[in-house]
């Protein structure tokens, strides 16, 4: 991971951003990205640090506590993304703490059916409401919540009022085998990214989603444990690139659709890929 510990330009300065999955992956380097510069965060997941089980490392510093460390301003809160009340609590938690919301991450995800893969006639329902649950419902509320609190709130200087980023997949435009509720689940996602860049295009509020290709996470190691080292090989051949994507280059590009370096894109999936999905 990149030392965002560095000085940058401030692109986010002064604006609060909530991101959920804030504790590993994505979320993490999104987090560490956003408070380098400038912006004051809610760390939002089920716990503040890494699981070290979960994801086979050695035990880090919380989000929140590492943002804090390098002179960041940052808060962690407790939140179940597929519980309408929590993430209401977590919108209001923003609002209380830094006085508004600009910037809406909507990361947490899931892929349990990795574990369990199996085509359809075959999957798990009990699999596949979990997927969706999370990763679709997550979203819904995610964005349902933010957008009301940015309603409320005066535009900025430039006449936005709030920028929401959608963490969908790959697999949201393009098929996996044997998991068809992550698929769908993603697909979702960048249906309802561009449902919410319609509806609220008149109040001038962002929502943008971006399609990370495979990336090396807590999650794929996960979703490729059960896969022999030498199968690998394939996937990697599949990225024109060659070799798989860092959680930086998403949140690099999470941090562009959160700027007003991005004022005049709504409603767009970006694919950050290393060209897997160019085939």
């Amino acid at each position: 991971m990149a030392d965002t510990s560095l000085p940058q330009a401030q692109r986010l300065l002064n604006k609060v951003a909530v991101v959920t999955g804030a504790a590993s992956g994505l979320g993490r380097a999104i987090s560490l990205l956003y408070a380098a510069h400038g912006a004051k965060l809610v760390c939002a997941d089920l716990r503040p640090d890494i699981d070290p089980e979960r994801s086979g490392q050695a035990p880090e510093p919380a989000t929140h506590d590492l943002i804090l460390a390098r002179g960041g301003q940052a808060v962690f809160f407790q939140c179940d993304v597929t519980k309408a009340e929590q993430v209401a609590a977590l919108v209001a938690e923003a609002v209380k703490h830094y006085g508004k919301l600009d910037i809406m991450v909507n990361n947490a995800g899931v892929n349990v059916e990795s574990l369990e893969p199996a085509i359809i006639h075959e999957a798990s329902e009990e699999l596949f409401d979990k997927t969706l649950a999370i990763n679709t419902k997550g979203v819904f509320l995610g964005s349902k919540y933010a957008t009301a609190q940015m309603l409320k709130q005066e535009p900025h200087a430039n006449g936005d009022r709030g920028w929401i980023v959608n963490v969908a997949s790959i697999m949201g435009l393009v098929g996996l085998e044997s998991c068809p509720g992550y698929c769908a689940s993603k697909s979702a996602v960048v249906g309802l990214t561009r449902n919410i860049a319609l509806d609220y295009a008149p109040h001038r509020i962002h929502c943008n989603a971006i399609a990370p290709g495979y990336t090396q996470t807590p999650m794929l190691n996960a979703a490729t444990k059960l896969i022999p080292p030498e199968a690998l090989g394939p996937i990697h051949a599949l990225h024109p690139f060659k070799g798989l994507g860092e959680p930086d280059d998403i949140a690099r590009a999470a941090l562009f659709l959160a700027s007003e370096d991005a004022s005049w894109i709504t409603g767009q999936c970006l694919a950050v890929d290393g060209g897997f999905t160019t085939r």
